[in-house]
């Protein structure tokens, strides 16, 4: 990429209204655009090293399961392929639906416990529980059935940053775009949708961008009107609006980002998707919206 495709890939980033971040094509293609801007920075620049400024992100590793003392054993295989970072000192938290109730009864007002009460699914209060740990505590978030595969989570734990895992979706295909695909700038959009996963996160506490997404995702859980579909409530859409919202505000200040899009992170983990739950009602992807 050239210094005028850079420059025109940073001018972008000022351009969207205010609220663009509720507009599915808007969103979209702001969230290509700061990867690509990411990308360019680290080619003209070199890799940042994360190392430049003092790691503060907690070196704890949170995992929930809404009922602990019932974890299906191929889960549970899951969870172990993560005991490498416990034998490094990173120290291990796990949640369940009680346990999390209480932890944001502890820390947050009514609204907040409220809005968990009306998370209608494991997957919604796993959503909703770790934005506000993230917030509240920091660390490293992985969904529980993740599997380790790759040594490069140290990294994680030497940033100051927020770190989120970028994904697209294939309108066409009808199906996910290869992880390895997403850091080519040539990468076509047409019909695609490009956004930001909720799993893993990782964050020094009170990050703003934690803050707002669960500051949205309350507003949203306590409307009375509200479709609570998981994904835009709680999930991917509702980190990805909140990050957009974000970064469009450092973009006119001028100041530096205080995220990374983690590129490769699918050679560190991955999802295992060959699970028993996946094919009931304990997979938020067989119901219907609420």
């Amino acid at each position: 990429m050239n210094s005028s495709t850079h420059a025109h890939h940073n001018a972008s980033l000022l351009q969207p209204p205010v609220g663009f971040e509720e507009d599915d094509s808007l969103r979209s293609d702001y969230i290509r655009a700061l990867t690509i801007a990411q990308i360019s920075r680290a080619a003209t620049h070199g890799v940042v090293d994360s190392m430049a400024a003092p790691s503060t992100i907690p070196r704890t590793l949170v995992r929930y399961w809404h009922d602990p003392d019932d974890i299906p054993p191929d889960v549970v295989r899951c969870l172990t392929t993560w005991l490498p970072l416990h034998d490094e000192g990173i120290e291990f938290r796990f949640f369940g639906d009680d346990a999390a109730r209480a932890y944001i009864a502890e820390h947050f007002d009514a609204r907040a416990v409220a809005a968990f009460d009306r998370c209608h699914h494991p997957a919604m209060r796993s959503d909703f529980f770790r934005m506000c740990y993230i917030l509240t505590d920091g660390g490293l978030y992985v969904d529980a059935d993740d599997v380790l595969v790759g040594n490069e989570w140290r990294l994680i734990f030497d940033d100051y940053r927020l770190l989120v895992q970028p994904l697209a979706y294939d309108l066409n295909l009808d199906s996910m775009v290869p992880m390895e695909d997403l850091p080519k700038v040539d990468l076509p959009t047409s019909n695609r949708i490009f956004y930001l996963n909720n799993n893993p996160i990782a964050a020094p506490p009170g990050h703003r961008v934690m803050q707002r997404a669960l500051d949205r995702a309350i507003d949203t859980l306590l409307r009375n009107d509200a479709d609570l579909e998981i994904q835009s409530t709680t999930g991917p859409g509702n980190l990805t609006a909140s990050l957009a919202a974000h970064a469009r505000v450092l973009a006119i200040a001028g100041e530096p980002t205080d995220f990374q899009i983690l590129l490769d992170w699918y050679t560190t983990a991955e999802p295992f998707w060959d699970l028993e739950y996946r094919n009931d009602g304990r997979n938020w992807r067989n119901i219907g919206h609420r």
